[in-house]
């Protein structure tokens, strides 16, 4: 099973829209596949189809009370699983400030649980509080979306040492492995630029004593497509709301680099995976 924190701790940079879009794709690969929504906004949850209006038990039970994940796992359509999140998760962060090992109990709640996944995906809040490090306690690789612009650089430096530091104290097996570029640009300089300089700089850092010796930037890039912003009202992935959109063809072709195919087999997964979705 591949464990995936996706994180960023800028807000709006496409970490639910990705995380709920490629599980969508994986799932319809074949894939079993299990959102975890670590947010208290439980933005992932809603873009599911899940209601988190806190009257079923949540993420916020597993992590406050010790409540198994088969007692908060839903289904969310074939091959796809949910552990929601609710407002109550808000209060997480001060109701475990004095528990010890409290960075781990979503790894230990998951080594209890006898369900197998192949992909686990972990939906982050625009923060590096407890809930993110559970998620990066508790996970394999962790995927960084990004807006193209300089700023988005400057924030990244900080996630990538909050990473460096989990992997010395907390979770050594924890790495960065993929840079996924969101609300891309093609026609502007400046998104050339920034993905150009990210790509320089990930080059550098092969070879070296980093979490993200290994990171790359996804060649599928995701495109701004409006429908990416319509499709979590309607409780529905890009796949179900808008399956020919750029966006539905962006996240299929990100899937493809996520299962391993070859970037120049994109079109034929884009097709395959929009035709099993729709």
């Amino acid at each position: 099973m591949r464990r995936i924190a996706v994180i960023n701790q800028k807000g709006g940079v496409g970490k639910t829209t990705t995380t709920v879009n490629l599980a969508a794709a994986l799932a319809a690969a074949g894939k079993r596949v299990c959102v975890v929504d670590l947010d208290p906004q439980a933005h992932a949850s809603t873009h599911l189809g899940v209601e988190t209006d806190g009257a079923l038990p949540s993420v916020y039970d597993v992590l406050v009370a010790n409540k198994p994940l088969a007692g908060v796992r839903r289904l969310a359509g074939e091959n796809l699983w949910v552990i929601p999140a609710d407002i109550n998760l808000a209060a997480a962060e001060v109701e475990l400030a004095g528990v010890v090992g409290r960075e781990v109990i979503l790894r230990e709640a998951l080594a209890a649980d006898g369900q197998e996944y192949d992909f686990l995906l972990l939906d982050c809040g625009p923060s590096l509080g407890v809930l993110t490090l559970n998620a990066l306690a508790a996970a394999d690789e962790v995927f960084i979306p990004l807006q193209p612009h300089f700023l988005a650089l400057h924030g990244l430096s900080k996630l990538l040492e909050t990473t460096a530091l989990v992997g010395r104290r907390i979770n050594p097996a924890v790495k960065v492995t993929g840079v996924v570029v969101c609300l891309y640009d093609a026609a502007t300089k400046l998104a050339q630029e920034v993905v150009s300089d990210l790509a320089a700089f990930l080059d550098r850092s092969r070879g070296a004593s980093v979490p993200w010796a290994a990171a790359r930037v996804f060649a599928a890039k995701v495109r701004r497509n409006v429908k990416l912003a319509e499709c979590p009202s309607y409780g529905k992935s890009i796949f179900q709301y808008a399956p020919k959109s750029t966006g539905a063809a962006d996240y299929a072709a990100l899937a493809a680099e996520v299962l391993g195919e070859a970037v120049c087999a994109t079109d034929e997964v884009k097709i395959e995976v929009a035709a099993a979705v729709a």
